[in-house]
């Protein structure tokens, strides 16, 4: 029998950062309060161990300092395992005792220290086990040449012997790609039958899901009875079953729809797709689907989370990076700790899968998450990683799934395009059944998904697109040429027809566009367009002195800026035909060689075809036509404007901007029309002015149902909350919303008068930074840890993950981090808006306005903001919350956000802060007897 491996830790001191002070252990152990210059200046003496160096870092206000970061060594012997990159969150996720003080999370992260290298000596007692761990000491001999700290304790603990020295990086063992399984092509699925779904079948669906212990919820059972109408066979072209299915919190709606979506499915043999518009519920849904299949096997067939292309991690972009560490020694941590996640990854979803979120912004987003597909340079079939990638995979998988659970966006894009994204997806297999969750952002997501942008970020991109990185050495941004070179060989016109397209590409800007147009000397068509664009923006702006962005109407045109749109829209012209001609050549092989080609060079070729037709026909198509209605007029359906995007002060993009008035006119047209049945739910689908027809009319006009020939069938289900004794409703009237000095006051009694467990919402990311900043020291010293989007540096899943365990904690957030936020119990029991969340009053905005209702659509669009940010207050039917916004301006016809029952309460800062101590104090002691009824 081997002996047991040797377990060192490094002689080095302990460090943990608070908001006011520092704990430090030395490396005999004396624990020591340091101010946080106190502890600046040490660790620039000596690399200490600590939790997230970065994160740490930005506390002591440093740049960046050496340090042995236990969250790296967490990533290694536990990848894809899920844990909050705090010291607290550490310690709980290797289940060590929680700690109190900062002294205490400073000895727990010895602890911490300890168990991790235990767990690498002993990998059966890790998720996965011996698995994936024979990686290990490959992966960690090679971030030892590559300078790791915890490389030698890593080693050691593993057994191995400790170099002496670093010696040359070899990536040996980094190639983890090689033992990935490959997936299988099989038969396209034959369509589905068409038999519906039975009210009492959805019912007795549902019962099988809760369980026969479960709660008695009448509603919900309501909900999934009324669910079963979208699963009804069509019964005219173009007219699907659709139900709008308002369900209140509470009400269980995911599994309401689960139960006739999943009968559906099973009858029919066919696949519905659930689509939500964050990624948070994504994986909720996800998660609620264990009911469905317990069994982890039969899941992974039967459900599929489908995301586009740029979430997943590209194995070929992984292996260019691994190949060049020799050179770049400085990237062995991150790409270590990649390579230990990709093979231990489910289905490598960089963003809100099993990849720590925190690994970004610990290592860099380059060498992590960077290493995805964001540019569309995929290869498809040319790679040699196609058949074990894990985009492929996933499509594949989706083809023959119950349950796809999937995005608004890449559900609006797919259909827009009429198929997937490869595959050899075309639009007959597009889905039949879709199941819209947070129905509310369809409006958004189709104004995201199909609206146009001819900015300079877009034609670089493009040019990129086509030409590669040029002047650069690098193979990562391959060129077109490179991806269609082999296919068309021999076939001269399709050669001569890439040849003009890569000389044509050259109208489009290049390298240092900005600067150059800068300095007023722009080269080519499209940075002479974009120089006027800019001029044009500056002139017309009140306060160019914005560090944001700045907008103006795109007419009346300044001189001279119709001659260069006409001029770069023969540019464009002359780039589109050889795309088209290319596209013609290659579609033209398909069907000449069809007896030829295999299945991977065939769907090689159709998503190439794909590609050229995405970024000729519909960009550079959509962009041609923007360009002729600077001189034409922009049609009746859309609106032009011009833009400066600009970030602390500095331009970043410009360019010209179309968006539909109504999005949803081309959501019903690619997406809607041609299903089968639709199901668009929310808790919060209908307004809120007190009259129900014109509630449902709204309802109708943000969903599009009101462009169908027939009407939607419509669902209302009450919360089975009692909002009016769990929560409270306050507006502040002496707080001056323009003085953030008052502003800041009135978050930190709130918060201290709660206990913590707030969230304060922003309108704008300025007042939120300049409220945290005179916030954050004394809720500190109260014990209340105070988190804010903006600043930390965290992304905001991550935030909402800490938020969400730390119970005492408070989180500032701008106006759309509600959306991400499900918190149930006492973690969120507060919720402060600075000042109510009218639209910003934009070009795009004024358009709409206009077109939808004038002072009507104002209101009902802050009604619905307000409505879903104080439906975050109250997940649970034991939860309480109390809502406050912080603004006397607040008019009266807005009261319609908040349940029926719920009365506001005007008053003064001192009032609202009295009653959230007693609200909290009495809702405490009632949760304490009912605990003691049921113990």
């Amino acid at each position: 029998m081997n002996a047991a491996p040797t377990l060192l830790l490094p002689k080095a001191p302990v460090l943990v950062a608070g908001r006011t002070e520092a704990a430090w252990i030395d490396s005999d152990g004396e624990i020591e309060t340091l101010s946080l210059a106190d502890a600046a200046k040490r660790v620039v003496l000596e690399p200490p161990i600590l939790c997230h160096a970065r994160a740490t870092a930005e506390r002591l206000g440093q740049q960046g300092f050496a340090a042995y970061d236990l969250l790296e060594l967490f990533a290694f012997v536990h990848p894809a395992r899920f844990c909050l990159p705090t010291p607290r969150g550490l310690i709980a996720a290797l289940e060590l005792p929680a700690p109190g003080d900062l002294a205490g999370q400073a000895a727990g992260l010895i602890a911490a220290a300890q168990r991790l290298l235990a767990d690498l000596a002993d990998p059966a007692r890790g998720p996965g086990g011996i698995e994936y761990d024979r990686h290990a000491r490959p992966v960690a001999r090679a971030m030892h040449a590559c300078g790791w700290r915890w490389a030698p304790y890593a080693l050691t603990a593993l057994g191995e012997a400790v170099p002496e020295q670093s010696g040359p990086v070899r990536p040996v063992g980094m190639d983890i790609w090689r033992d990935l399984p490959e997936w299988s092509e099989d038969a396209p699925p034959p369509n589905p039958s068409h038999f519906p779904v039975d009210p009492a079948e959805a019912r007795a669906r549902l019962a099988e899901l809760l369980g026969g212990s479960a709660e008695a919820r009448p509603s919900q059972a309501d909900y999934a009875s009324a669910a079963s109408a979208a699963f009804a066979p069509r019964e005219e072209e173009d007219a699907p079953a659709l139900v709008l299915a308002e369900a209140g919190t509470g009400v269980g709606k995911t599994l309401g729809y689960v139960a006739p979506a999943s009968v559906w499915a099973e009858k029919n043999k066919g696949t519905v797709w659930i689509s939500t518009y964050t990624r948070n519920l994504q994986h909720q849904i996800d998660g609620e689907l264990d009911r469905l299949f317990p069994d982890p096997a039969l899941k992974a067939q039967k459900v599929v989370v489908r995301k586009g292309r740029e979430n997943y991690l590209c194995l070929l972009n992984l292996e260019e990076a691994v190949r060049a560490l020799p050179m770049r020694p400085q990237d062995g941590v991150a790409l270590g700790l990649m390579a230990r996640w990709a093979a231990a990854t489910r289905a490598g979803d960089l963003v809100g899968g099993d990849f720590p979120a925190w690994l970004a912004h610990l290592l860099g987003r380059p060498r992590t998450s960077g290493l995805s597909d964001r540019r569309g340079e995929c290869i498809y079939a040319a790679c040699q990683h196609y058949h074990k990638c894990f985009v492929e995979k996933s499509i594949r998988r989706a083809r023959r799934a119950e349950i796809v659970i999937a995005n608004h966006a890449l559900v609006m894009i797919q259909a827009a395009l009429g198929g997937g994204d490869g595959g050899g997806e075309n639009a007959a297999s597009l889905p039949t059944r879709y199941v819209f969750d947070e129905g509310h952002h369809v409006f958004d997501a189709a104004d995201g998904a199909f609206s146009g942008h001819l900015t300079a970020l877009e034609m670089v991109e493009l040019r990129r697109w086509l030409l590669g990185a040029e002047g650069r050495g690098t193979s990562r941004a391959r060129g077109l040429k490179t991806r269609v070179e082999d296919m068309i060989a021999g076939d001269d016109r399709a050669e001569e027809a890439l040849r003009r397209v890569l000389h044509a590409a050259r109208c489009l800007p290049g390298e240092g566009w900005n600067s150059r147009i800068g300095e007023g000397q722009p080269d080519g068509p499209a940075e002479a367009l974009l120089a006027l664009v800019r001029k044009q923006t500056y002139a017309r702006q009140p306060d160019r002195s914005s560090p944001y962005g700045m907008e103006t109407d795109a007419h009346p045109p300044l001189d001279g800026l119709l001659d260069a749109a006409a001029t770069l829209e023969g540019a464009l012209g002359a780039l589109l035909q050889p795309i088209q001609e290319l596209k013609k050549r290659i579609s033209a092989k398909l069907d000449t060689e069809a007896d030829q080609l295999d299945t991977a060079a065939r769907q090689r070729m159709e998503a190439v075809a794909r590609s050229l037709t995405r970024r000729g026909e519909v960009q550079i198509g959509g962009w041609r036509g923007m360009l002729k209605a600077l001189a034409e007029g922009t049609p009746e359906e859309f609106v032009d404007w011009f833009a400066v995007d600009r970030f602390d002060g500095r331009d970043m993009d410009y360019g010209m901007h179309r968006h539909w008035v109504d999005p949803t006119l081309p959501f019903i047209r690619s997406v809607v029309e041609p299903a089968q049945g639709v199901l668009v739910t929310s808790a919060t689908l209908r307004d809120g002015s007190g009259e129900v027809e014109r509630d449902w009319a709204a309802a109708e006009a943000r969903t599009g149902s009101r462009h169908l020939p027939a009407p939607a069938v419509r669902v209302a289900v009450p919360s089975p909350f009692d909002y009016p004794n769990q929560t409270r409703v306050y507006v502040v009237t002496d707080v001056r919303k323009d003085d953030l000095g008052q502003v800041a006051a009135a978050y930190r009694s709130l918060f201290q008068a709660s206990g913590g467990g707030g969230l304060g919402l922003f309108t704008a990311i300025s007042r939120l930074r300049a409220v945290h900043g005179r916030i954050a020291a004394p809720l500190d010293q109260a014990g209340i840890p105070l988190y804010a989007q903006h600043v930390d540096g965290l992304d905001t899943s991550t935030l909402i993950d800490i938020f969400r365990a730390e119970e005492a904690a408070c989180l500032l957030g701008t106006d759309a981090v509600r959306d991400g936020v499900d918190v149930p119990g006492r973690s969120l029991r507060l919720l402060v808006f600075d000042r109510v969340p009218w639209p910003r009053p934009d070009i795009l905005h004024r358009a709409r306005r206009e077109h939808f209702g004038k002072r009507a659509y104002d209101d009902m669009i802050t009604r619905l903001r307000l409505k879903q940010a104080f439906g975050r207050l109250v997940r649970r039917g034991d939860d309480h919350g109390v809502f406050v916004l912080l603004d006397p301006m607040m008019p009266s016809r807005l009261a319609g956000a908040f349940p029926e029952g719920v009365a506001v309460q005007r008053g003064g800062l001192a009032e609202a802060v009295a009653g959230v101590r007693e609200f909290f104090g009495t809702a405490d002691e009632a949760a304490e007897q009912a605990g003691q009824a049921r113990g």
